[in-house]
């Protein structure tokens, strides 16, 4: 909505013999702006008063929308969830429509329709410390299954960097990048993760299970060190 810009008025320096009618003439117009000023800001009023009433009222609907989609979601009609995901995610630009990107996404993952799902996951906005890097390694998957591997990579990158050396989720997601760089047959790099995982998250293989020495061992042979 545009700005509104505020005026100076201008005065000048009054004739000290100035007749009263010139004066009284000067204050009936200024009576005529100050109603004009008025009547222009009343019209802003309403008209943002409009704008929110129209903003609200497309959030109330996006929502309205979105609870369908999850009501059918938990009844186990995933078609029928997926298609109301798509449908508030095409409609919408909030926050309800990103949501539904990320969920439409999941969905078409799960079905193997990466392409689709990738789609969404590229109009999605990742935020936060979890669900931000978790819809980008979503993205990395998507990739990997399409053979889009350098996009995969940075993907991976992005939810590395969101992942804000979360102990839990950035090696996760580092060892996916690993995984790709393997089947690239690029092994320093591979040994080069490997490492700064057992260095930087010395707790992720006791946490989860995973034996880092094993695969940096690995790399490291295939890299000829």
């Amino acid at each position: 909505m545009a700005k509104k810009q505020n005026q100076a008025a201008r005065t000048t320096l009054e004739e000290v013999n100035e007749s009263l009618t010139s004066a009284a003439q000067r204050i009936e117009d200024n009576k005529k702006y100050i109603s004009w000023a008025l009547a222009a800001i009343a019209v802003i009023a309403l008209l943002a008063g409009g704008y929110i009433f129209l903003h609200n009222k497309n959030l109330q609907e996006a929502k309205t929308k979105i609870g369908d989609a999850d009501i059918a979601l938990l009844q186990g009609n995933t078609d029928e969830a997926l298609k109301e995901y798509e449908k508030v995610a095409d409609a919408y630009g909030n926050k309800t429509g990103e949501r539904a990107h990320l969920n439409a996404a999941i969905l078409l993952y799960e079905k193997g329709e990466y392409e689709k799902a990738a789609k969404h996951l590229e109009e999605f906005s990742p935020k936060g410390n979890l669900i931000g890097p978790a819809s980008q390694s979503l993205l990395g998957d998507c990739y990997v299954n399409l053979k889009k591997m350098d996009k995969a990579l940075s993907a991976y990158d992005k939810a590395i960097s969101l992942a804000n050396n979360n102990e839990t989720y950035a090696p996760a997601f580092m060892i996916k990048k690993a995984t790709v760089l393997h089947e690239q047959k690029k092994y320093a790099e591979e040994a080069a993760i490997y490492q700064t995982i057992k260095d930087q998250y010395p707790m992720y293989g006791q946490m989860t299970g995973f034996n880092v020495d094993k695969y940096l061992e690995r790399a490291n042979a295939l890299a000829g060190k």
